[in-house]
């Protein structure tokens, strides 16, 4: 008799209500070079919100159990596979290399136990817990990649970061002020915003009530074309949409807009006289890496960084931290525990 498991499972596109917890999900085994884990701990991102909803151009094959970060412990090997053991803890990278990324294009880490390419793993320190490791790969990873591996903040910088009460947003200010950074936290609420400033933001903005870029220019003064003075010297922007040409309106002359996302619209009002008169620098950052993952992990272990968490929930409640994520009522991430 097959062996089943209990799993959040998206049969089709539509809305996160139509998710469903499937009590006799198939188990899965692990096969050639691939490790079968318990799933420790998983957490949402707000690609999930997406995959649920349907993107263009991304056919997502279904069913899927959708949840693309999440830890836990090796309980079988497959064929070939050498350097892992049963009973090893593991953070997961999301990216399977032959099929794309876990919760969508393969299942992923909202169930019980979750097929895994060998190749994806990186071993857990022995005092990082699950839900602090399954916090990691797409928000954290993605924000120390963004700041850390492509050198774009420095101590003294002043470093504008809009959602920064989610998951890559809490990230960036963690990360940018351990390398000495002005940080000015924008949030859509003032207990988010009391919130971050307990997290280290030097300033916080509470964006439905502030012009974030106009704060900035009273607090820094009007950017100066042919001098460096006003302005921010860094804008954090993964939300797009009319937030963009704000975001270089505030910015000083030579200074760096960072982009790893679009969650309020791709296709953005454009006003490229900024980036020439002002010498602006746009660099985008896609995914993270092993090394990012365990250069995180490695701060967890020595104390420096503790990622944020809003809640972490059982499976039966995953939907529900989803919708929190989708609403916009979180500060950090929702870890589930299956």
């Amino acid at each position: 008799m097959a062996r089943t498991m209990r799993a959040l499972v998206l049969e089709q596109h539509g809305d996160i209500g139509d998710l469903k917890v499937v009590e006799d999900h198939p188990r899965p085994e692990a096969g050639p070079g691939e490790v079968l884990i318990r799933v420790g701990a998983s957490s949402f991102n707000y690609h999930d919100v997406f995959t649920v909803k349907g993107m263009p151009g991304i056919k997502v094959p279904m069913p899927v159990v959708i949840g693309l970060d999440m830890a836990g412990q090796i309980v079988a090997l497959g064929e070939g596979v050498t350097g892992w053991h049963e009973g090893d803890r593991v953070l997961v990278n999301p990216l399977n290399k032959a099929k794309g990324l876990m919760g969508e294009m393969l299942d992923g880490g909202m169930a019980e136990y979750c097929r895994v390419s060998a190749d994806q793993l990186i071993a857990m320190p022995p005092d990082v817990s699950y839900v602090d490791a399954a916090s990691l790969p797409v928000a954290y990873g993605t924000a120390h990649r963004m700041l850390i591996t492509h050198n774009t903040v420095k101590a003294g910088d002043r470093v504008l970061i809009l959602g920064a009460s989610g998951g890559v947003g809490t990230g960036c200010v963690m990360l940018a002020k351990q390398l000495g950074a002005e940080v000015i936290a924008c949030a859509g609420s003032d207990e988010k915003a009391q919130r971050l400033k307990e997290l280290g933001a030097d300033h916080v903005v509470n964006y439905r009530e502030t012009d974030f870029s106009k704060w900035a220019i009273q607090h820094y003064g009007k950017p100066q074309r042919r001098t460096y003075e006003g302005g921010v010297d860094v804008v954090i922007n993964f939300t797009g949409g009319d937030t963009w040409v704000p975001s270089l309106r505030c910015l000083k002359r030579g200074g760096t807009l960072l982009v790893c996302g679009a969650t309020a619209g791709h296709d953005p009002k454009e006003d490229l006289r900024y980036i020439w008169s002002f010498e602006l620098k746009v660099i985008g950052s896609n995914s993270f890496y092993h090394d990012n993952l365990s250069a995180l992990m490695d701060m967890i272990q020595a104390g420096t960084l503790k990622p944020t968490i809003d809640k972490v929930l059982p499976l039966d409640e995953a939907a529900e931290g989803l919708r929190l994520i989708r609403d916009r009522e979180v500060m950090g991430k929702i870890v589930v525990t299956p």
